[in-house]
């Protein structure tokens, strides 16, 4: 369903900087033969200034290389070249996931010196959470550009008027435009959002205002029966109350 789309390219991409930041941090505990810490960076630093490289810096260049073999050969193979541009869309949006990684790489440091002064520190790369890096393709997502899907010497923009601005590394791309999730398709094995439970006071994804397309909600009241209160007595049973509550549950017209 829906190749081509912005939400493939999403996929692509998070599934593309997961395998990095998953194959990394294994590296990093030590747990590769082929790989491990950043060895390149320990006798380097600026004693000058009071810090220097140590600890275990994050080597994503084994999972950006791991992640390129595990996820663009496939695409590769294939076709036996990326001529296409449906190959081509998904080769960029798997290494705009990784350059994500990359990106968003940050610096710890941890102090030394009497009474912790921090006199001296200890400095070493590490990548960021994956939910930053998520949230950081989520707003790529968001402004994914779409391209002309008769690929030339390289992709470009679908807009004519746009072609002259250049497509960064890290932007997400789509050829075809998403089709309509709320409203239910078999042949596209989209099942809508009718009947789908939601969040009557959220603003987010779960939120009825958003969820329910503009459609509005139903609401009815759902009666909770339980265990509750319950005492061990000696010897030896466990004693409990019955207790009951209502609960409004809204779901998509």
């Amino acid at each position: 369903c829906c190749a081509g789309t912005k939400e493939v390219a999403f996929v692509s991409a998070v599934t593309a900087a997961g395998v990095v930041h998953a194959v990394t941090r294994w590296c990093s505990a030590g747990n590769g033969t082929e790989c491990s810490c950043d060895g390149s960076l320990r006798h380097g630093g600026s004693a000058s200034q009071g810090w220097h490289w140590g600890g275990c810096s994050d080597d994503i260049h084994y999972g950006m290389s791991f992640s390129r073999m595990f996820l663009d050969l496939p695409f590769r193979n294939a076709t036996g070249k990326s001529g296409s541009g449906l190959v081509a869309m998904n080769l960029h949006n798997n290494e705009a996931g990784r350059q994500a990684v990359a990106k968003l790489m940050s610096v710890d440091c941890r102090c030394h010196g009497v009474s912790g002064s921090c006199a001296v520190k200890t400095c070493w790369k590490t990548m960021s959470s994956f939910e930053k890096i998520g949230r950081f393709l989520k707003d790529k997502y968001e402004n994914s550009i779409q391209i002309s899907d008769r690929l030339k010497k390289k992709l470009r923009r679908k807009e004519k008027s746009q072609r002259k601005i250049p497509i960064g590394k890290e932007d997400l791309l789509y050829v075809n435009k998403s089709p309509n999730y709320c409203v239910e398709d078999q042949k596209l094995g989209i099942p809508g959002t009718q009947g789908r439970e939601c969040n009557r006071t959220s603003q987010g994804p779960e939120g009825c205002n958003l969820l329910c397309c503009g459609r509005g909600y139903n609401t009815h009241v759902v009666r909770h029966v339980e265990r509750c209160e319950c005492k061990f007595v000696w010897c030896c049973y466990v004693r409990c109350r019955r207790c009951e509550s209502m609960t409004d549950v809204h779901t998509c017209k």
